[in-house]
């Protein structure tokens, strides 16, 4: 810091200020009152966006916990992206790699006391987060290769960039204040959100052969060659079905529900 030009000393004293005004002391050249407003404004513009970005997670969370969860992160956080969107990813980023980093969940002494989180903490906020960013998710879609009335069956089937695969390991879309569960289940929650023709996110529970059957597909996305029917066969033949056939059928079923919802574009042409 010495080093650097004396306004630019002046502007990391007074961000630090911001970020950490209990560790930080408040520039001797901006008196309290001003001080102050500055203070409250980048906290409740940060925790705002945060609250409606994750509704679920801060209603779950006390609201001394959620604050200091908020102020951990401005404090130890350094983001890369000055765009307001981006503010929930960097706070997914921070709950993965830094929050972890303090198992005793000790806030630093930003707030008395101690608090738990919960195991669930940075999936539900994945959770949460996907549908903000699949709602502002540009894609070029190049509807001159597919017949949307093709074959799904005999063809390629293709799956719209804005349907996304999701696996959890808790139950996520179940979790409220009266269902938090402690421990993972034996079975991850396997789910499918997408952005349908209204451009409105939504979300599909997955169960193990829709799940299976989605990875195949856009595992071999760039194979035309690969056809539905073939997807489907694996499918039979990993289940060791007795009857592949029935597979097959259900399975075309399910491919026509997805082209319905937007999930499948059609076939390849």
């Amino acid at each position: 810091m010495a080093e650097r030009p004396d306004f630019q000393q002046r502007q990391y004293a007074f961000a630090a200020h911001i970020r950490d005004p209990q560790h930080a002391p408040r520039p001797d050249d901006v008196d309290e009152r001003h001080m102050g407003i500055y203070r409250e404004l980048f906290f409740n513009n940060l925790d705002g966006f945060l609250r409606d970005t994750l509704p679920v997670l801060h209603g779950l969370l006390a609201a001394a916990h959620w604050d200091a969860l908020v102020r951990d992160f401005l404090v130890k956080h350094r983001a890369h992206s000055p765009y307001f969107l981006d503010i929930p990813r960097e706070f997914l980023r921070y709950l993965e790699h830094e929050r972890d980093a303090h198992p005793a969940e000790h806030f630093a002494g930003h707030f008395p006391g101690q608090f738990r989180n919960p195991p669930f903490l940075y999936e539900l906020a994945h959770y949460e987060w996907v549908e903000l960013a699949l709602s502002v998710h540009e894609a070029d879609i190049d509807l001159a290769g597919i017949d949307r009335d093709g074959d799904l069956l005999a063809g390629h089937p293709l799956l719209s960039p804005l349907a996304w695969p999701l696996q959890y390991r808790f139950p996520v879309q179940h979790i409220r204040p009266d269902y938090q569960p402690t421990a993972a289940p034996a079975s991850p929650t396997q789910l499918l959100v997408y952005r349908d023709a209204e451009d409105t996110v939504r979300f599909l529970e997955l169960n193990p052969v829709s799940a299976r059957l989605l990875g195949l597909l856009a595992e071999h996305a760039d194979a035309p060659a690969y056809s539905g029917r073939q997807a489907l066969e694996t499918v039979a033949r990993e289940l060791q079905h007795p009857q592949p056939e029935q597979i097959i059928t259900h399975g075309l079923e399910l491919l026509q529900d997805w082209r319905a919802r937007g999930i499948v574009l059609g076939a390849a042409r």
